[in-house]
């Protein structure tokens, strides 16, 4: 399989590009974004209505709706569905690579889950993830989550607020920390230019942590009553051990590879894959509880997301200009609400394209980061980063977390239900940032 994908890649990376397979705007009726509308409600009402159902076919789902789609941009650009799927490819092989090999590390540790062990992992969580990425540190530190707060009734609200931290809002400060943010860097922007960006990082995570550690007091104090139990709440100096520690430096080499040219980048990714699997003992991994069950939902339903938002991202580009976005504030909020259901990358390049135009049409020369006014480009990049946590398909990392959390017995909240604490939790950091740095 993996053989497969390097030989599809190496084909559509020297395959011509949209820049040379014709110069002419391509556009989309509106109507052509029902594909991706249909494949979005599906995600959100089918496990509701059916989830039986929806878990034997949801493969058969995104590819129905994402065939049409590829014959809908097809006949106006076929080299919009090479670079999609180079896109696509590039996104999976990324996010399978960290799936594997972080399956290969095992965090053994006595110390019972309560709100200052499951905070303290929270908070090193998002530290790791603008060091490792939202998924590598997602992918490494859900499982030992997991099993340190399996002797609680009530954890649904650990892992919520594990996707709102290490799988999103962390990954902040570098270009490593989230896919937009590396986008940026590959068009100009400093690498330590994101540290700016820290101010927002420090504003978010500890309210954020805060919160947990009143709502897991409550849950905890809920869990002790109703199991009848004394298990006291603390961390006690026990001994923490590390296996399949080879497993690091596969990690090493997946980050390291962000900086060499496509091909290259996904052949050493899909080495260190290849080598995790091969070098990792088998006791570890079923330790961890290992399947390739969440990475297979992810690739099929991103798979379709993928193709089914051409329409819809050819329409932003096309009209970007056009949607009054002008002010700090309005970039902040439609950069962060589309990359709420559209993928965060491309809405990030979309809006840096919006205000470069407007810093020409403007006569902006001064204060410029790659062209794009800095009040403008901090706006999109925590907006895209942070508001990538409001749903399940906001961000990779999101869907694969909820998927190992279903394959523990973990009851995850539905598409809507999620939205229902990103809603209660989020966005009301949200607005006070809009009022506190972007007003």
């Amino acid at each position: 399989m993996f053989a497969r994908y390097t030989f599809l890649f190496i084909i559509m990376a020297f395959a011509p590009s949209p820049a040379f397979a014709g110069t002419h705007e391509v556009s989309f009726p509106l109507w052509t974004t029902g594909f991706f509308a249909l494949l979005i409600l599906s995600i959100a009402f089918m496990p509701l209505i059916n989830g039986e159902w929806w878990s034997k076919h949801y493969g058969y789902v995104s590819l129905g709706l994402a065939l049409p789609t590829i014959w809908i941009v097809g006949s106006h650009d076929f080299a919009l569905i090479l670079e999609t799927l180079s896109e696509y490819l590039s996104f999976i092989i990324l996010l399978g690579s960290l799936f594997v090999i972080a399956g290969g590390i095992v965090i053994r540790t006595s110390a019972r889950g309560g709100p200052v062990l499951n905070s303290l992992i929270l908070g090193v969580g998002s530290i790791f993830a603008s060091i490792i990425g939202t998924t590598g540190s997602s992918m490494v530190l859900i499982r030992p989550l997991i099993r340190a707060n399996k002797w609680r009734r009530h954890v649904v609200h650990i892992f919520i607020f594990f996707i709102f931290l290490v799988s999103n809002i962390g990954g902040l400060l570098t270009p490593l920390g989230d896919p937009p943010l590396f986008l940026g860097f590959l068009k100009g922007v400093p690498f330590s230019w994101t540290l700016r960006l820290i101010s927002f990082w420090l504003f978010a995570v500890p309210i954020l942590i805060g919160i947990f550690y009143i709502l897991d007091r409550h849950f905890l104090r809920k869990d002790l009553r109703e199991m009848d139990s004394d298990i006291p709440n603390r961390i006690a100096a026990r001994k923490l051990e590390i296996r399949g520690k080879i497993n690091f430096f596969f990690l090493a080499a997946v980050l390291g590879a962000f900086f060499l040219p496509p091909v290259a980048r996904e052949i050493v990714m899909i080495g260190a894959a290849i080598s995790s699997i091969y070098l990792t003992p088998v006791v570890l991994r079923e330790e961890n509880a290992f399947t390739y069950h969440p990475i297979i939902e992810v690739a099929v339903l991103f798979a379709g997301i993928f193709i089914t938002m051409i329409p819809a991202i050819k329409i932003l580009e096309m009209n970007g200009g056009k949607l009054g976005v002008d002010t700090a504030w309005k970039f902040f909020w439609m950069s962060g609400l589309l990359s709420s259901f559209l993928d965060n990358a491309p809405t990030y390049l979309v809006f840096m394209s919006t205000a470069k135009s407007i810093a020409l049409m403007q006569h902006i020369t001064t204060g410029l980061v790659a062209g794009v006014p800095e009040a403008f480009l901090k706006a999109i990049s925590v907006g895209s980063v942070f508001m990538g946590a409001n749903t399940y398909v906001g961000n990779g990392p999101n869907f694969m977390v909820k998927a190992i959390c279903e394959e523990n017995d973990i009851s995850m909240p539905s598409f809507f239900g999620y939205i229902g604490w990103s809603s209660l939790f989020l966005i009301p950091i949200f607005i006070l940032i809009t009022l506190i740095f972007f007003l």
